[in-house]
């Protein structure tokens, strides 16, 4: 799989997990079985970034990417933003009986920047081998910035071929596609409140044909890819390779609570569902009781997400699956155990042998 000067020998890209999932030692286990391992700048400062740069360059010297998330706007700023404002005061309201229940108050509803300048400063004293951007179009200048400061190429998350497009025009030299069957939060750029899925609900085995169709850049498939022939698959469509999440959530090096995993596991719920009730932002979750008591939670990202901080902290710590998001694709029951080197021989194997 090759992305400008990046070559690596095996076309997996383990995606970029926020929050927890993706530690140092999976990014590093991925990267010397041959793949591409990302780590997940969102949420985090700069320094606590470079400090997970830090890390996996000390633990490898195999190709590594890193993932920002781009701040885009907010949502109840000014005017236009007054009614979201009060959606999200009267859902802080009812999340106050959630929070009751795990002795916690809910957090306060605000609008975080994601430091993006601050974190380029920080990967330009570093090596890199992959820069995505996902939430937004990150423009030409800071397109440009990145291939100046740190060298690498840039890929950008789309969900759709307006937005491809849009990232070939602003400079990108990959596109990652992320489909309707990702968990957790998909790359929209625009999160539309009128659409439960925010945006486009496309296949992702669609959404590459017709990428690739459109824009004249390598393209990586992510979304419900769980296994080494679906890999195989999404390469006979026109990708150069696939990413997956979900299937990396359970192995050793991962740093997925305990909570998620057994739910992951046991099978403890049946299904999965896009909700906003955790972050206000669309992202594909199991269907737990948090997420079915608050299916009208307003679209305000990052507001809804550090409201609820301290209830998902206290119900993880607590073991509590059904009061946390179990952030979860379509395929989330291939999900297995062991270490991610041999989940990484497993997904070679089943590539190798697809036909």
């Amino acid at each position: 799989m090759r992305v400008g000067e990046l070559e690596v020998a095996v076309p997996i890209v383990c995606a970029p997990m926020a929050g927890g999932p993706t530690k140092p030692a999976l990014v590093s286990e991925v990267g010397e079985a041959g793949g591409l391992g990302m780590l997940a700048a969102g949420y985090l400062t700069a320094d606590a970034l470079e400090e997970l740069v830090i890390d996996v360059e000390s633990r490898s010297g195999r190709p590594y990417g890193v993932n920002i998330f781009l701040t885009g706007i907010d949502s109840c700023a000014g005017p236009a933003g007054a009614d979201t404002w009060g959606a999200v005061q009267r859902y802080r309201d009812d999340l106050a009986v959630e929070a009751r229940r795990h002795g916690v108050e809910p957090g306060e509803p605000r609008f975080s920047d994601e430091a993006v300048d601050a974190k380029i400063d920080a990967l330009a004293r570093h090596r890199p081998a992959l820069v995505s951007f996902t939430f937004g179009d990150p423009g030409r200048s800071l397109i440009d910035r990145v291939h100046r400061e740190i060298g690498a190429p840039v890929a950008v998350t789309v969900t759709s071929v307006d937005e491809a497009q849009t990232a070939a025009r602003s400079g990108a030299d990959a596109l990652i596609a992320q489909g309707i069957e990702a968990g957790g939060h998909r790359g929209l750029w625009f999160d539309d409140p009128a659409l439960v899925a925010g945006g486009p609900a496309t296949p992702t085995a669609e959404l590459v044909r017709t990428v690739t169709t459109a824009v004249d850049l390598p393209v990586i498939a992510a979304g419900g890819v769980t296994d080494g022939a679906a890999v195989r698959s999404m390469i006979a469509l026109g990708a150069i390779g696939a990413q997956l999440g979900t299937a990396f959530l359970c192995v050793d090096e991962a740093g997925t609570g305990a909570a998620h995993r057994a739910a992951l596991l046991d099978r403890t719920y049946r299904d999965t569902v896009i909700t906003r009730a955790f972050s206000g932002r669309s992202a594909r979750s199991l269907r737990n009781g948090f997420a079915k008591r608050h299916a009208d939670a307003p679209a305000a990202y990052p507001q809804v997400h550090h409201m609820t901080k301290p209830i998902r902290a206290a119900a993880g710590g607590a073991g509590v699956a059904d009061d946390i998001n179990l952030w979860a694709g379509t395929g989330w029951r291939a999900v297995s155990t062991g270490s991610t080197s041999d989940l990484m021989a497993r997904l070679i194997a089943e590539f190798d042998d697809a036909p």
